[in-house]
């Protein structure tokens, strides 16, 4: 039974490097676009003084739809997919690192847990300038009066035409390094670190744990996969959980330009109180559930088809 159930993990010398990059990219791109429209709305919703705005994620939902249709749920989506990279770098550093720790340990906990913390610090390097650009982008519209930056009156013209157009990116960048130099485009860094380091931490330990756990519980004919399927939602759950206190903080440091985690986080307590740490939360859970089951099922299925031809009948993850 236990040779059965155990789950075995495709490890990084198993792929075929070049399989495993184009395939990366689109899965990445699939992910991202499929749950934006809740990161918009998470975002809109931390930001936001007590409910000025919306009520919750679904009331924003409804408002944004009717007021601006689809697009306007994916307001700064075509900056935000050069993510893709950071996505790149993150999968790249996870699985070396993962290699690097194997050498000295075989718990898959803590490898597990530094190659996600370790993955989180590579990729925010990259993603926190894209993040604030795009996060003044997720502002304008029914947040406009919210945001620190607004694009030009002219290509606000063209946002409501729906034209497909880089220039208020641009704009928007141009403005952020008049007012703060290069250093603006890592407004919210540390920030970031402190959110998504413990997050991508504690996610893959969570992860594998409820993995082997329900590979225990479920009947012996129960697929890896829809058990990987379930674990992952349950371990974005309760990572989020943790960690969305200091993501509030980590949104109204850099859409609103301020420059002390600690005093954003008073100043949080004070104005709503603890409620204040869980704004967001449903939208950051209904997002992280659907991307963990398409990473589980995406990245299952990226590794086994980039699994090394010899390998094929010998590693499953």
């Amino acid at each position: 039974m236990q040779q059965k159930r155990n789950i075995r993990i495709i490890e990084w010398e198993d792929l075929d490097k070049r399989k495993f990059y184009s395939l990366g990219m689109f899965m990445t791109l699939t992910t991202r676009a499929t749950v934006y429209p809740f990161t918009l709305i998470r975002t809109l919703l931390q930001v936001q003084k007590g409910k000025s705005l919306y009520n919750g994620t679904f009331d924003a939902f409804c408002k944004i739809l009717k007021a601006e249709g689809v697009r306007g749920l994916y307001r700064g989506f075509m900056v935000n997919t050069f993510t893709l990279i950071s996505g790149q770098a993150y999968i790249t550093t996870y699985e070396l690192v993962r290699k690097y720790v194997s050498q000295y340990s075989s718990s898959n906990t803590l490898k597990s847990l530094v190659a996600g913390g370790s993955a989180s610090l590579v990729a925010q390097s990259i993603t926190v300038p894209i993040d604030v650009v795009s996060q003044q982008l997720m502002m304008q519209g029914q947040g406009e009066h919210l945001a620190r930056f607004k694009i030009k009156p002219k290509l606000a013209v063209a946002t409501s035409k729906h034209k497909v157009t880089f220039g208020q990116t641009r704009d928007i960048m141009v403005q952020v390094f008049a007012a703060d130099g290069f250093r603006g485009f890592y407004r919210g860094y540390v920030a970031s670190l402190l959110t998504y380091i413990p997050n991508s931490a504690a996610w893959w330990p969570f992860y594998h744990f409820y993995a082997e756990q329900l590979s225990w519980l479920a009947p012996c004919s129960c697929p890896h996969l829809l058990l990987q399927a379930v674990a992952g939602p349950m371990a974005a759950a309760s990572a989020s959980v943790l960690t969305n206190p200091m993501d509030v903080v980590r949104a109204r440091v850099q859409v609103e330009g301020r420059s002390s985690v600690i005093e954003t986080f008073r100043q949080l307590l004070a104005e709503e109180g603890m409620w204040g740490l869980t704004k967001g939360l449903s939208a950051r859970i209904i997002s992280s559930a659907p991307t963990s089951i398409l990473i589980v099922i995406g990245y299952e299925t990226l590794k086994r088809l980039s699994l090394r031809p010899e390998l094929v009948n010998t590693r499953h993850w």
